[in-house]
């Protein structure tokens, strides 16, 4: 039930009351279940909603709903302490990693939630190098303290040994597992314990005296580190006077944005215990939009850097991050908005397009609620409905005052599939929402397979192409037959070649001349195709060399083993000649093209595959056969570890035999295995295996 009374004014929010934050974690941390509880004690919410019961309001798709997990990346705001919190709740999984990549993208804060019981796992070290480069600072929830197994210290050595942060713990736990009762606040030394299972209910009491040492030794070390970054706390703490909570507040603030520091907190948000005091730490700790640094972007009519401040009064700029389709309004466009105003009705202008766009309406968005707003401003994140040539990573800015931002960068698709319509009016549909479907999905690829007819679809994981498979037929009615899914193997050299090529036409008018002479060697490991013109003397014409890189470009397209595209290729064009007369674009295309993939067959290429980087959590009865088993997919196992009578196994493995994967490691442990795999690396497939690949793709 949404709380339209508090919605109608809480886009008036003065700017330094506003929170924008990301919920981040690895899959079943507890993510959605803390939102939800954010939710509640909040007032937006009536009543706590529960994943596994399929109750949860972020999670709204019905794809979330029955497999318990979140999909796509919902939006939600409340109101705490007169903060306005604009929250994104992310998912965990691997497949879905682009739409924490996005929400990064735009957020000032996140909040990483790891679980007590497994610790700092394979994608919560994925989203936590996601928050490093774009130097999002973090509060880390350290979740599930109910939890058999729970272990609040181990975590917090992982994070240490594994992130390499700076952890600064504020609350320890009461007891554990069965026996959570509630926290230690360590800035007001004193025990929070919970009198109702809503956790609507608590009061601060004295430390328990088996407790006291403990949360001593962890108030010191606050001091300590917080005297590193303060001359005022650090004399006080050397002549062992008082420090009051508003100045430890205001440091840990300072350092937490500074990305110096990451304070700890603990819970069990599914029985309702620590979840406010982590909203008061979001609004204590996390910046507000002036807080961080001014957004930067190049003026497209001067291609001079310029910023724009978190004002109203500055010029508008926004960046689209995100793209929903809604049965009734069509296309929503998801935009933070970094400077200045706008209102419903009113025009704005694409700069990456160079188009006038109408806001038909402006919309606050609860998960799939919608709440019609008249203006909004900096530090808003909002859905745009109208805006008809925006896609994800577009700039929307004033037209007199035009501004590009950085957009974002996705990883490439890792497997595919081949998809085709069940019946003819099925045939008319397809294309339409596929083309929707990629609109909103910057890791899903659609293209066409010239040689065998088919239509390819492309994503991030079996899950994903799943999901993907399973909106087609129930949002769209669109009814598929789907082909075997492949792996998306690239190429590259392993030696050096120089080569040239002539391109040579005569057809009895004007004919067509164009020469080049190329060098290539290995380049660097997610290098792409790096071209350096290393021509003397004008042999090639200035006005031609542009058309010999397209040539290259176009000839590492497809490759010679297969026709996968090549990668990583250092290219130098050291020579060539011309034609008065006959020289043209085409041409030097042409033998461009030419002298690259001929410089392909003399270079040594090889295949390469994508290396998934697996963790499997069996019980230790099950390790001899899944051990086994991974041996006999090529997987390089790096190490096994134990946590609380579970192994750990760590592993890299080529994509291509961990199809399936989940079937397998089910039957061989009567369903106690747990697995998580995460795209690592792309690596050379064994000459044996290359063989079979390119005869079956080359036949």
């Amino acid at each position: 039930m949404v709380n339209l009374a508090t919605d109608r004014d809480i886009m008036k929010t003065e700017m330094d009351k506003i929170r924008n934050i990301g919920i981040i974690a690895h899959i079943d941390a507890g993510k959605t279940t803390t939102t939800e509880r954010m939710l509640y004690y909040a007032g937006k919410l009536y009543k706590m909603g529960e994943v596994h019961d399929g109750t949860a309001v972020m999670d709204w798709m019905k794809q979330e709903r029955e497999r318990g997990i979140t999909i796509t990346a919902a939006c939600t705001t409340v109101i705490w302490r007169n903060n306005r919190i604009n929250i994104i709740d992310t998912p965990g999984h691997v497949d879905f990693t682009a739409e924490v990549e996005r929400s990064l993208k735009v957020l000032d804060g996140a909040v990483v939630v790891f679980c007590a019981v497994d610790g700092v796992e394979a994608q919560s070290e994925t989203v936590w190098r996601q928050a490093d480069t774009y130097k999002v600072p973090r509060i880390a929830f350290i979740n599930k303290m109910d939890r058999t197994g729970a272990d609040f210290y181990g975590c917090l050595k992982e994070m240490k040994n594994k992130l390499g942060t700076n952890p600064v713990v504020l609350q320890l736990p009461i007891g554990s597992e069965a026996l959570f009762e509630g926290m230690i606040d360590l800035l007001r030394m004193k025990a929070i314990r919970y009198l109702d299972d809503k956790g609507e209910k608590f009061e601060y009491q004295d430390i328990p005296e088996d407790l006291m040492k403990t949360a001593e030794k962890y108030r010191e070390k606050i001091l300590v580190k917080l005297a590193e970054f303060d001359d005022e706390i650090l004399d006080a703490y050397i002549h062992s006077d008082e420090i009051s909570i508003e100045k430890l507040n205001q440091v840990i603030r300072s350092t937490t944005i500074a990305c110096k520091i990451v304070p700890v907190l603990c819970g069990a948000a599914f029985k309702n215990k620590g979840v406010q005091f982590l909203m008061d730490a979001v609004c204590d700790y996390m910046p507000s939009p002036v807080d961080v640094p001014p957004i930067k972007g190049i003026n497209p009519q001067t291609e001079v850097e310029e910023t724009r401040e978190a004002r109203s009064d500055e010029p508008f700029s926004g960046l689209c991050f995100k793209i929903t389709t809604d049965s009734f309004l069509g296309k929503l466009n998801y935009v933070r908005i970094y400077s200045g105003s706008i209102k419903s009705g009113s025009y704005i202008y694409n700069v990456n397009k160079e188009k006038r766009e109408r806001v038909t309406k402006l919309l606050q968005m609860h998960a799939d609620k919608k709440e019609p707003q008249d203006e909004v401003s900096a530090g808003d994140i909002v859905a745009i409905v109208g805006l008809r040539n925006t896609v994800t990573g577009d700039t929307v800015a004033e037209e007199s005052s035009p501004i590009i931002l950085e957009s974002m960068h996705f990883p490439d698709p890792v497997i595919s599939l081949a998809i085709e319509p069940k019946t003819k009016v099925d045939q008319d549909k397809l294309f339409t929402a596929l083309g929707k479907l990629s609109e909103e999905d910057p890791t899903f690829r659609v293209g066409y397979d010239e040689e065998t007819g088919q239509t390819i679809i492309s994503g991030m994981g079996e899950l994903h192409l799943e999901i993907i498979l399973d909106r087609l037929n129930r949002e769209f009615n669109v009814g598929t037959h789907v082909g075997k899914p492949q792996v998306a193997y690239k190429e590259t050299i392993t030696g050096t070649a120089v080569v040239e090529s002539k391109f040579v036409q005569q057809t009895g008018g004007r004919g067509q001349y164009g020469h080049v002479k190329l060098s290539l060697a290995p380049g660097e490991k997610g290098s792409g195709i790096n071209i350096v013109d290393k021509v003397k003397g004008g042999a090639i014409p200035k006005e031609f060399m542009s058309a010999v890189k397209t040539g290259i470009h176009s000839g590492a397209v497809s490759g010679i083993l297969g026709g996968f595209p090549v990668i990583d290729v250092n290219v130098e064009i050291i020579d060539g000649s011309s034609h008065e007369v006959d020289s043209s674009e085409l041409a030097f295309k042409m033998a461009g093209s030419l002298a690259f993939q001929e410089g392909l067959k003399k270079s040594k290429s090889v295949l390469l595959e994508p290396i998934m980087d697996l963790e499997v959590f069996t019980p230790d009865g099950y390790l001899g056969d899944v051990i086994g088993n991974l041996n006999s997919s090529r997987a390089n196992i790096k190490s096994i570890t134990e946590r609380t009578n579970i192994k750990l196994i760590r592993a890299f493995a080529p994509l291509s035999e961990l199809f399936g994967y989940a079937t397998i490691i089910r039957s061989l442990t009567q369903g106690r295995a747990l697995f998580v795999m995460l795209p690592s690396h792309y690596d050379v497939v064994p000459q044996n295996i290359a063989e079979k690949i390119v005869g079956q793709f080359n036949c």
